[in-house]
């Protein structure tokens, strides 16, 4: 995957990179802070940060012995203009569309 934001998209489609992220939110962590939550192994956290920090989403730094996380805050940038081309569409309204079917066919609704 070469397009950034395949690479982002990829990032938040698993939902302990999402909590990873939402934890970051608040503030930067260590990688042993950030693994403590889950149930899981560290080697497998620290290849969720590398998938997050391959897609821009997070930087690692060390600090010492230590290697923190940080959110990058643009990182997202790219992925929110994408998806708000999808918001100039009205919203579809199930009944409006059933009636507007319905009289289309000639067929009385089913309410």
């Amino acid at each position: 995957m070469t397009d950034p934001l395949d690479q982002v998209f990829a990032a938040l489609a698993d939902p302990t990179r999402r909590a990873i992220l939402g934890m970051l939110l608040e503030d930067d962590m260590a990688v042993t802070d950030v693994a403590a939550p889950f149930d899981m192994s560290l080697a497998a956290i620290s290849k969720h940060l590398s998938v997050l920090a391959d897609a821009g989403l997070i930087t690692q730094e060390k600090r010492g012995r230590l290697k923190w996380c940080k959110l990058d805050p643009d990182a997202l940038r790219a992925a929110s203009v994408w998806m708000q081309g999808f918001g100039q569409f009205e919203p579809v309204h199930l009944e409006d569309f059933e009636r507007f079917l319905a009289s289309e066919l000639n067929t009385p609704p089913e309410l």
